[in-house]
């Protein structure tokens, strides 16, 4: 058996998911009447705080929809430079939005707001038009690092007061609410627009919602139609979300005590390097450089003794709890991690120095 630490997204739909999947009330997302997708998304504006909500297939597109309908052709977007808008999302904004991406340079995915207003431009024919930050709550590739509130709240001021809007990138939001007992609906006021993931450790299958002011999920609608987004009988996959808001949200606790049980247990091994921020939810990250490994070759090790993790280029190793990974996976992870750096500091230790 594999303990599976790549991501949250690997989590498998539990049984009581599946059976609620199977009695959902079905109707046509496209003409508004499926009955469950419009529960879920009321409950999901309700939890963020906004005024209306729209289901979508993926967190890929609820960004890649918030930054068409904020923006225009030939505008540029700020984020962190380890950020999916940036990295994994397949260059959308360029691509389908003719809008540039601005990276900020960051530690651990936490850009500080005098940074931000720094990269937003001033007004030139010549130059790109700065026209939407997002915030990533929590930080992914960085380490699961969570934005304190002031900090978010001082870079969406900064935005509106100098023209542009701020959008929130929430596919661990709740990641962060409950290790912080910040409600969502806090985290979010006065934000353009924000999202939820529920494929991640909330469990499900597929699906995001993307929330925001009526009159910018009327403008979604639209991007989410053009894009091929728009379902049918959605109420079947919406069901999942609403079981998930039920019942798995607390286990994303247990998910963050998963990570910071691991990461006190390994933080000690020499060669492994930890930024000062890690452990804050359920994403630990660290740096492999100082045991002479790469990270694809660290994470191959592991995988050869039943524990898979995520290697992120040169050296940087990315390791996931979730719903899927119990204590005992937790604790036989942690053995195989130290035992490999233990034997590998001992062959090293037998070669002397050279």
């Amino acid at each position: 058996m594999i303990i599976d630490l790549f991501s949250d997204t690997q989590t498998r739909p539990t049984p009581g998911m599946r059976e609620a999947m199977a009695r959902a009330e079905v109707g046509d997302e496209q003409s508004n009447s499926d009955p469950t997708t419009l529960a879920l998304c009321a409950r999901v504006a309700e939890l963020l705080g906004q005024e209306a909500g729209l289901f979508m297939p993926s967190g890929t597109m609820c960004n890649l929809v918030s930054i068409l309908v904020h923006t225009r052709p030939g505008d540029e977007i700020i984020v962190d430079d380890q950020s999916h808008i940036y990295n994994t999302e397949a260059a959308g904004a360029a691509a389908i939005g003719g809008v540039s991406v601005a990276p900020l340079r960051t530690p651990a995915g936490i850009f500080a707001p005098e940074a931000f207003e720094a990269a937003i431009r001033a007004p030139a024919r010549t130059a790109p038009r700065s026209s939407l930050v997002s915030v990533e709550q929590t930080t992914s590739f960085s380490g699961g690092t969570v934005w304190s509130l002031d900090a978010m709240r001082r870079i969406r001021d900064i935005a509106h007061e100098r023209g542009l809007m701020a959008h929130i990138d929430g596919a661990r939001l709740l990641n962060a609410v409950v290790a912080t007992g910040i409600p969502a609906a806090d985290y979010a006021r006065g934000f353009d627009s924000v999202w939820l993931d529920l494929s991640k450790g909330l469990g499900c299958p597929v699906g995001a919602v993307l929330c925001g002011t009526e009159g910018f999920i009327a403008e979604a609608w639209r991007w989410k139609y053009r894009l091929g987004g728009a379902m049918r009988q959605s109420g079947v996959l919406a069901a999942a979300g609403l079981y998930a808001l039920d019942h798995h949200v607390a286990e994303l606790a247990r998910d963050n005590a998963h990570i910071r049980l691991l990461h006190g247990a390994i933080a000690d091994l020499p060669g492994l390097i930890f930024d000062p921020s890690a452990g804050q939810s359920n994403i630990l990250c660290f740096s492999v450089r100082g045991l002479g490994l790469t990270a694809s070759a660290f994470a191959e090790a592991c995988l050869a003794q039943g524990v898979r993790v995520r290697a992120i280029g040169a050296h940087q190793i990315r390791i996931t709890t979730h719903l899927d990974v119990d204590r005992a996976g937790i604790d036989h992870a942690t053995t195989v991690i130290r035992s490999m750096v233990q034997e590998i500091e001992a062959r090293a230790s037998r070669a002397g120095p050279h």
